[in-house]
């Protein structure tokens, strides 16, 4: 009869299970403070320029067919102001007397979802950046790039997202 010594099976070390579940936890973080490439890249041209946000009707023939949400009337956007669809996630504004443009209500800086519109800005709730809904452009940080613009079409009273 031979006679093996038993040694125990040691597992992973305190250290080692210590180091994965903060290597995890810094990805999971990192990721979740990242930005979407809607909210970064050109969305600081289209928004501060308001390229492409508004269509008026007779537009192109592909943004004719574009059957997007109905969203308001025209007489339900304040001039020098606008108003919020959180289901949408845009706001309308109309910043002189039959222009309107539309821009996403997700903050640049940490896609945070905003609703607090006073005036003509758009306030995030998460770390105070402020935005014009006239133009997207920022008013005050820590947001650095405009909001991105929206696709709108306008149809004699009606404002549709495209």
């Amino acid at each position: 009869m031979t006679s093996e010594s038993v040694q125990p099976v040691s597992g992973p070390s305190r250290r080692t299970v210590v180091t994965a579940v903060g290597a995890a936890g810094l990805a999971v973080a990192l990721t979740a403070c990242g930005s979407d490439d809607e909210a970064s890249g050109s969305s600081t041209e289209q928004g501060a320029a308001g390229a492409g946000a508004t269509t008026e009707a007779g537009g192109s023939s592909a943004d004719a067919g574009a059957g997007g949400a109905a969203l308001a009337k025209t007489a339900d956007i304040p001039e020098g102001s606008g108003k919020v669809f959180s289901d949408e996630k845009v706001v309308v504004s109309q910043p002189a007397a039959g222009d309107f443009k539309a821009f996403s209500t997700i903050c640049t800086h940490q896609n945070c979802p905003m609703t607090d519109l006073k005036e003509d800005t758009l306030s995030c709730a998460c770390h105070g950046s402020q935005f014009s809904v006239l133009d997207g452009s920022v008013k005050k940080g820590p947001a650095t790039q405009a909001l991105a613009a929206k696709q709108i079409t306008v149809s004699g009273d009606s404002i549709t997202l495209a």
